[in-house]
């Protein structure tokens, strides 16, 4: 473990922490190939990615290691409006373009639905709420999802609350009242695995605390490792800590679930983060290690309108094993390929345009 080097001076450098992007974009993908799943196996024993969801976990506390990273040396001297404008900025168009692709998804599903059932009234609030990031959890053909027309938006909620705690408290806290934080939160998670047998919530109404307590322990971790800088040098490389990352999603979901999945949220992911930190990428592998980074968010965000689609079609027309794979298989391949259009043809130059505009606007002042 390096000890030598204070947050100050890996600030100094600004090195980039490739492997750490390229590992977003492997959870995001899992994301994807658990939603799929989930869908088709009904009984998550039977799941082969049943742990899928806790690539959010994963998010959340890369997150917080990645806000310390790029915010704790200048939020002071930058300010609350330019650091919630640049968080606004880098989030918030593509939590636009998900709710509108879901409520499309919603209006014109070819497989079925129930569009009958909600009055022109409810979808539009919903749809209101889903682009401001209001949790409105009341369509029951959606399991009273937070975001009926873009479910994976819960998390976004989220991570803004965690932005909120960061910039009016987080920023300016000890290291030893953050462990303090951390620790409690940690007993959060312990509680929510106990009491409802895993960590599967947070994304609807009766499970709301559950996110909360989710993001609590693993934003606060991964802000503590990058203040504390326990960043573990290693060999294991790109390839590696994709392996190491994939067990966690793979883990057999079992009885024990209330134990295994806090471990790993509490211990395993906090120590991902510290060897993703630590490793060595090779230069091969660099392109793809960005090319992951930048493609993970655009994904996570704009996939789930084609779920929807995808659980009527299982349910009403009930393919045999080869339509199913293929379904599956192409389908991810589309997502992808759409993720990356829309990073490239939206989200990119919108965030090119209000950056500038944002700029232009402080220059002014």
């Amino acid at each position: 473990m390096n000890t030598n080097q204070s947050p100050t001076g890996v600030l100094e450098t600004k090195q980039h922490f490739e492997i750490l992007d390229g590992l977003r974009g492997v959870a995001a993908f899992a994301v994807v190939i658990f939603h799929f799943m989930e869908w088709i196996f009904t009984d998550p024993s039977q799941n082969f990615i049943g742990h899928g969801f806790l690539a959010v976990d994963f998010f959340f506390c890369l997150s917080g290691f990645v806000i310390g990273y790029a915010y704790d040396d200048r939020i002071t001297k930058m300010g609350l409006r330019k650091f919630f404008m640049a968080r606004i900025i880098r989030l918030h168009p593509l939590v636009i373009a998900g709710s509108i692709l879901g409520l499309l998804a919603f209006l014109f599903d070819p497989f079925g639905g129930h569009l009958e059932l909600y009055s022109t009234g409810k979808i539009i609030l919903t749809f209101i709420c889903s682009l401001f990031l209001i949790p409105f959890p009341v369509i029951a053909d959606r399991g009273f999802n937070l975001f009926s027309f873009n479910a994976p938006a819960w998390s976004l909620f989220w991570e803004y609350i965690a932005n909120i705690a960061y910039a009016f408290v987080l920023c300016r806290t000890r290291k030893n009242v953050l462990i303090v934080l951390t620790l409690l939160s940690a007993g959060g998670i312990c509680y929510v695995g106990y009491s409802s047998g895993n960590l599967l919530g947070g994304w609807s109404g009766p499970t709301f605390w559950d996110g909360c307590a989710r993001i609590s322990y693993s934003f606060l971790a991964g802000l503590l490792i990058y203040r504390s800088n326990w960043i573990i040098k290693n060999k294991l490389g790109f390839g590696g800590l994709i392996v190491l990352l994939l067990l966690a999603f793979i883990m057999p979901f079992s009885e024990w679930n209330w134990i295994s999945e806090p471990l790993v949220v509490l211990l395993y992911f906090p120590l991902l983060i510290s060897l993703g930190a630590g490793a060595v990428l090779k230069p091969g592998l660099k392109k793809a290690c960005i090319f992951s980074g930048k493609i993970s968010y655009p994904l996570y965000m704009t996939h789930y309108a084609v779920l929807w689609m995808f659980g009527n079609y299982l349910t009403n027309y009930k393919p045999d094993t080869m339509q199913l794979t293929f379904v599956v298989i192409t389908s991810v391949v589309l997502l992808v390929g759409f993720a990356y259009l829309v990073m490239v043809v939206y989200d990119i130059p919108l965030r090119n345009y209000l950056n500038i505009k944002r700029k232009e606007t402080l220059a002014k002042q």
